[in-house]
């Protein structure tokens, strides 16, 4: 297939699916959702975004009646009806169908589970990417993978209109994340990163970088970083799924980074060879 869509056990091309208007999530956007991508049809860091999405649908009392091993196993089958190897797979879970519109819901309800699959390839590493800063007017749960993702939505907006690549949000000058990636700076040798709060999602490539630098004997530092640091950083570092690592050149229209050249390149090879090592052929 070009693209695929599933939803509780029906599958077709992405356009052909039907999904039920009662389902909460149109009423409510009331679900959860992960994502990652494949390269030689193999799915990479499967287990870390199967326990987040489970972890998520946890904190918001879904009820997902499937086991994480029967999810795995379903879209490492889905991946495996797609005519290329390198796809973005997305999975949601919503919290239940119901045939009136009302707000209260029962824990017993039983999740809806949704997977998109559709072409696409993780990004050129060797891009530099341009940044805006925005407040963070998102709510009090960035932690939870939601799908309410209209401030995220509109950030992106923004950034692109005013020909940048993502938005860092900031909460009265502590940085927290981007609108869909997480963001790291590298000062004096030293990563830094902000600690895994309810302030920000704890991004799976996040968790990669900290791992890669503990290995390259990179120290880091979990705690807020502010504004200024952020502006006056050796390099300034976003990741996400499908960017892996990316080093920014710009932050509001002002050139940053490209201090540590060495260290970040050093970091972005081991990740990349990390990605390719964990979907090469078998």
């Amino acid at each position: 297939m070009k693209n695929l869509g599933y939803y509780n056990g029906e599958f077709d091309e992405i356009e052909k699916v039907k999904i039920p208007m009662s389902d909460r999530v149109c009423f409510f956007g009331d679900g959860v959702y992960d994502a990652t991508y494949t390269k030689n049809y193999k799915i990479f860091a499967l287990d870390e975004h199967v326990d987040r999405f489970f972890n998520s649908a946890k904190l918001l009392d879904i009820n997902i009646s499937i086991s994480k091993e029967e999810l795995k196993l379903l879209l490492s089958n889905l991946v495996k009806k797609m005519d290329t190897d390198e796809n973005f797979v997305y999975f949601q879970a919503t919290r239940s169908t119901q045939s009136v519109r009302e707000h209260v819901f029962s824990k017993e309800d039983r999740a809806n589970i949704w997977v998109n699959v559709y072409h696409k390839k993780i990004a050129d590493l060797n891009k530099r990417v341009k940044l805006i800063t925005l407040d963070d007017t998102r709510f009090l749960h960035c932690n939870i993978k939601t799908l309410n993702l209209i401030p995220s939505v509109m950030a992106s907006k923004n950034a692109k209109d005013l020909g940048c690549d993502e938005a860092v949000f900031h909460r009265n000058g502590r940085v927290t994340e981007c609108a869909h990636s997480n963001v790291h700076i590298i000062k004096d040798g030293i990563l830094k990163t902000a600690p895994t709060d309810n302030l920000i999602l704890p991004g799976i490539a996040r968790a990669h970088i900290i791992r890669a630098c503990k290995t390259l004997k990179i120290p880091v530092i979990e705690r807020p970083f502010s504004l200024e640091e952020l502006y006056f950083a050796d390099e300034v570092i976003i990741s996400s799924a499908g960017q892996l690592c990316l080093s920014a050149s710009e932050i509001d229209k002002v050139k940053v980074g490209g201090r540590a050249q060495g260290i970040f390149k050093t970091l972005q090879d081991y990740l990349l060879n990390e990605f390719n090592e964990q979907t090469k052929k078998e």
